[in-house]
């Protein structure tokens, strides 16, 4: 059952008679604004961490990809610098013939 304005103003109006004013309104302050069932529980937060714990496992094994993909463009970026170098002597040999 879900519980609208008019029967969280009903309530309040029966705590501040049974309780007091203050106390009403302190017992109605205490309570979520909105219905239970939109608070997260426990098991709510514990599965969330779970999932979270999944994601940053996910990342790290990422991450560990890029660095290898950096890498490896480092090291074909070297062997193509050589290579360029190679081929320009190369040119240059032939040219001076």
């Amino acid at each position: 059952m879900a519980v609208d304005e008019r029967g969280r103003l009903q309530l309040a109006e029966a705590a501040k008679r049974a309780f007091g004013d203050e106390a009403g309104i302190t017992l109605m302050e205490l309570l979520p604004p909105v219905g239970w069932a939109d608070v997260a529980t426990k098991h709510d937060l514990d599965r969330l961490d779970q999932r979270m714990d999944r994601l940053e496992q996910r990342m790290d094994r990422f991450e560990v990809k890029l660095d290898d993909v950096a890498r490896e463009i480092r090291a074909q970026t070297w062997k193509l610098m050589t290579l360029m170098a190679a081929v320009m002597g190369i040119v240059v040999a032939a040219v001076r013939l």
